[in-house]
């Protein structure tokens, strides 16, 4: 690495992080996908549904790689600057992207899509989830698990509560998505390397995923920025470990 550590720091501290797309980590950072291909089989089911609901899109790039959206495409989003961004990419597409709080409820009408997907979603309501598909409908979601990169969160913030590392468990998922009254047909699980070979892609991946490190900022961590910086150089890389789980769940 032939770049000093305030060149690193400065140019991932002033790049956009707006969107979904962590295009600018290729060759920064490496993460492992999951085996089930989430974008493939959501497009297999938008291709085969009426009427369907993306929610919390993010700039929309997920659901803009779907071979086929059906006659009713709407998505939700509540970050204005992606509201404009996934209203760009998606309403050529003839998809309609509505600006949301993300918080009950859903505006929409009771029984209104046929299917209802979600990567990453930040908060899962599903009461609402369930009041907004149709008999027979399905609920289909990529989700952060528990602990996911918690080794690069308590680098910075130190060992976490246990409460804290069990949160977003799949098997909580699924007895909230059963309270609610739809049935799970599928819940997968899978730890996954993920790999930051410089300091600039561990800056970008703070500011961009905001609830990581809550308040991340460069002033505030660069003396542990610097200690991590020198980490990377002798080995290489810092290794962590993103958890994702898949659901699929069904309204009777």
């Amino acid at each position: 690495m032939t770049r000093s550590f305030e060149e690193l720091v400065a140019e991932a501290d002033a790049v956009s992080v707006e969107g979904w797309d962590f295009s600018w980590l290729e060759g920064r950072a490496t993460e492992e996908r999951p085996s089930w291909g989430y974008q493939r089989a959501m497009s297999e089911r938008l291709a085969r549904a009426s009427a369907a609901l993306d929610i919390q899109t993010g700039g929309g790039e997920v659901l803009a790689g779907a071979a086929k959206l059906p006659p009713v495409m709407v998505a939700t989003e509540s970050w204005a600057p992606n509201v404009a961004k996934a209203t760009a990419l998606l309403h050529p597409l003839g998809a309609v992207v509505v600006a949301d709080a993300d918080e009950p409820p859903l505006p929409f009408g009771d029984a209104a899509f046929d299917l209802v997907t979600s990567r990453h979603p930040v908060t899962v309501w599903w009461e609402e989830i369930a009041r907004v598909l149709r008999p027979g409908g399905t609920y289909f979601s990529q989700q952060v698990g528990p602990a996911s990169v918690f080794e690069l969160v308590e680098y910075f913030l130190g060992p976490q509560p246990e409460r804290v590392r069990r949160a977003r468990h799949p098997e909580d998922a699924r007895r909230a998505a059963e309270a609610a009254g739809l049935e799970v047909v599928e819940l997968r699980a899978e730890s996954l390397r993920t790999e930051f070979f410089d300091i600039g892609a561990v800056i970008y991946f703070l500011r961009k995923v905001v609830w990581m490190v809550p308040g991340f900022t460069v002033e505030q961590y660069r003396e542990r920025l610097r200690e991590l910086d020198g980490l990377i150089r002798r080995e290489g890389a810092f290794v962590a470990h993103t958890t994702r789980f898949l659901i699929e769940a069904r309204r009777g």
